[in-house]
């Protein structure tokens, strides 16, 4: 239903930063809320951060100060600006989008890893 491509992920030294991109294929507006999420093998999917319809924001604790999310709504798209990055957030970040309470869209992932 609702497509969404993720691109910015790559390979970072400790301490460094990325910024991820989400494009939507609509109003991103019309979404109940969307969010970043990441795997690392062997772990349970996490919400890092999410943006509600009013803009308001809320973060993993262990992300906090260190990761911004933020859109651009002219442009459909969802950002996450990954700042002093550190080994432990290498993982498969997804952006998710839900158009209610009950479903929620993914992209299909980008791949960010750290390490020296």
């Amino acid at each position: 239903q609702v497509q969404l491509v993720e691109s910015g992920g790559g390979l970072v030294q400790p301490g460094g930063s990325l910024r991820l991109s989400c494009v939507a294929s609509g109003n991103i507006l019309s979404f109940y809320d969307m969010g970043w999420y990441r795997q690392a093998p062997g772990d349970q999917r996490e919400r890092v951060a999410r943006i509600k319809n009013d803009g308001s924001t809320d973060y993993v604790d262990s992300v906090k100060d260190r990761f911004t999310i933020s859109r651009d709504i002219a442009k459909n798209t969802l950002y996450l600006q990954m700042n002093s990055l550190i080994p432990e957030d290498t993982a498969v970040y997804k952006c998710g989008a839900r158009t209610n309470r009950f479903e929620i869209s993914w992209g299909q992932g980008t791949q960010v890893t750290v390490s020296s």
